[in-house]
């Protein structure tokens, strides 16, 4: 305890404006002050309300009206909670609704006359909005076909309410630690939550013939969590939990709210030193860490429909950007009732299941299906993507209808089948669309074209991974205009399509292919390919599953510079090389627009790019690609 205490004062010297608004009033009486607050209206709204308490129980104040966030455990309803949500949405937010990455619902345009209103016709079926917002325990996320799919080996949904029994309502936990909490519990073999991505996760395991659970630690937007060498019996599981947020609790920063978060108390002390103090405190021996068995793709893989263990179908309704509506909701949770079992869940990747689904056909040929049906494809069916500006104030860009655009433009120009990627857009640097974990992330920025003005654009990020081991995306293109980003993207994903295997997921193509390649390598394959484009050329570079340059820049340069030159020219740069070397003492001599001359549709540029890859003399060629790229652009 020594190292937590000592820690925890060190970042205790001063208190950000946030943790100074907690002590005014306690956030429980909020929720009492409802109906007082709504018939105030608008302009006589408190600011610490607006701010702080009235986000406790998930309204937050946008410009005139409320968005509403509604835990939803697990991602689980019932058709009459569905229903509810739908004539909710139509009633008092204009018919919208987002599907969220935590499983759960927003909804939007809420007048402050009906704030009070709203929240008893959601508690009306059972559903709370309770510590959805600001420094609480977010929605609890599953897989969402816990206790239905073959692969879930331990259904959690009971698990996962005994851990949010711990701190749901409970007024020394509303609104009371020091950052947002995120937990997750996974029983099943494939990821279907991003089960690294939390604060806390507890993980599917095996040790010495019994199931339960490693424990995670850590995670948040760029950072995946960390294995705190723990096993988790279920029937110590919320006990565990309890111990690891009231240790959190008690120790955690309340200073600089950036790095607030449960990840920087363990970067200061260590997992080890926070998972003593967390067995003290619940009086359990400690045992290490079992076999993880979270090792699989979804099991949904190039299919949105799932043979479960009742011998029912679940059918997955792809929503583009998670943009749902009441209307659609209250049609889902029909069509629940009228070709399944009458139970919804909602997913990680912000789209719906239903469940229970006896005559597939009769299913499909529904109004909700036959509404959804045109994006079941390889760029939808997994596509995220975060509220952007049109909602959010943090963000650069649109986002979500750019991930659409995108995702139509990718399935017309690349069409694929069995196959998947991931392909994950955040508006903002802060990543609520967890584009850090993505095949391919997208994060918003403002770009300059190719006249100079300022437009929209992104980052990508490249080679993220969520299956037999979590790790970060890196980014590959900085600050590209969307115009552009998606020839770039086009470019990578017809590598993919030329080369995958059958049933090949991207993340799998990305470690078997694309891993012989550096990233500058396999950013300079894009944008010369997009240079091409431009140029109206048909040429395009591709890769070769057995590169002979083996992520060696120097040797990628050399050998991307002979291919160039024999697309580009018909003829052969040199009769031979050696390794990076002409095998003839005296090698083929070329000037710099010795490319343009012969083939005298290639821009200038490009012909003193290949000559520059490509010296006869090696002391004289480009090493690395940004001096390439910065002929190119010239």
């Amino acid at each position: 305890m020594v190292a937590l205490q000592e820690a925890h004062e060190a970042r205790s010297k001063k208190i950000n404006k946030v943790e100074k608004i907690k002590t005014v009033v306690n956030p429980d009486e909020t929720l009492g002050r409802l109906e007082a607050i709504a018939s105030a209206g608008w302009d006589n709204m408190a600011k610490e309300d607006s701010a702080f308490y009235l986000k406790c129980f998930g309204f937050f104040a946008k410009k005139g009206d409320f968005m509403l966030r509604v835990r939803i455990p697990g991602g689980k309803l019932t058709a009459k909670q569905a229903l509810k949500i739908g004539e909710v949405s139509k009633q008092y937010g204009n018919d919208y609704i987002d599907l969220t990455t935590r499983m759960q619902v927003e909804l939007r345009y809420i007048k402050i006359e009906n704030i009070a209103t709203v929240a008893k016709e959601l508690d009306s079926v059972g559903i709370t909005t309770y510590q959805t917002g600001v420094d609480n325990f977010r929605n609890i996320v599953t897989d969402p076909l816990d206790g239905y799919a073959h692969d879930s080996i331990i259904e959690t949904q009971p698990l996962l309410m005994q851990m949010q029994e711990v701190f749901l309502k409970k007024s020394e936990y509303i609104g009371t630690l020091p950052r947002k909490f995120n937990g997750a519990i996974l029983g099943s073999l494939s990821n279907s939550c991003n089960i690294y991505g939390h604060d806390c996760s507890f993980v599917l395991a095996q040790k010495d013939g019994r199931f339960g659970f490693n424990l995670y630690l850590g995670g948040k937007v760029g950072v995946q969590s960390k294995c705190a060498n723990t096993f988790v019996e279920a029937k110590d599981l919320a006990k565990t939990f309890e111990g690891i947020v009231n240790i959190f609790k008690k120790y955690g920063y309340r200073d600089n709210r950036n790095k607030n978060r449960l990840h920087y108390l363990l970067a200061d002390v260590g997992i080890a030193t926070f998972m003593e103090a967390v067995f003290k405190e619940i009086g359990l021996e400690h045992e290490s860490a079992g076999v993880k068995l979270v090792q699989s793709m979804p099991i949904n893989f190039g299919t949105n429909k799932i043979l479960t263990k009742d011998g029912k179908y679940a059918y997955k309704l792809t929503v583009p950007s998670g943009i749902f509506s009441g209307s659609d909701m209250i049609e889902a949770s029909k069509t629940s009732t009228d070709f399944g079992d009458g139970n919804l869940r909602l997913s990680y990747d912000q789209n719906v299941w239903i469940l229970g689904v006896e005559n597939g056909e009769e299913f499909l040929n529904s109004t909700i299906a036959s509404k959804y049906s045109e994006f079941n494809n390889i760029y939808f069916n997994d596509m995220i993507a975060c509220a952007g500006t049109k909602t959010c104030s943090f963000g650069v860009i649109p986002n979500k209808p750019d991930a659409i655009e995108m995702s139509h433009f990718l399935n017309n120009h690349v069409p694929i089948a069995n196959g998947s990627v991931r392909i994950n857009w955040s508006a903002c640097p802060k990543g609520c669309g967890v584009h850090g974990v993505a095949d391919i992330g997208l994060e918003g920025c403002k770009a300059k074209d190719s006249e100079g003005n300022r437009v929209d654009g992104v980052h990508i990020f490249f080679g993220g991974k969520i299956t037999k081991e979590a790790k970060e995306a890196k980014v590959l293109h900085k600050s590209l205009p969307l115009a552009d980003a998606r020839w770039y993207i086009k470019n990578i994903l017809q590598e993919y399509k030329i080369h995958k295997s059958a049933n090949e997921s991207f993340e799998e193509f990305e470690e078997r292919f694309f891993s012989n390649y550096s990233y500058s390598a396999i950013a300079f394959a894009n944008a010369i390919n997009f240079t091409f484009v431009k140029s109206e050329l048909e040429t395009r570079l591709r890769l070769e599953a057995e590169p002979k340059s083996h992520r060696n820049e120097e040797a990628e340069l050399f050998y991307f510079g002979l291919k160039l030159f024999k697309l580009l020219t018909g003829e052969s740069r040199f009769d031979g090389v050696d390794g990076l070397e002409p095998i003839k003492a005296q090698p083929r001599k070329i000037s710099e627009d010795e490319v343009s001359k012969i083939n005298t549709d290639v821009p200038l540029n490009i012909s003193k790019a290949i000559y520059a890859m490509t010296h006869e003399d090696i002391s004289k060629r480009a090493k690395v690609f940004t001096e390439i790229l910065t002929i190119i652009n010239q």
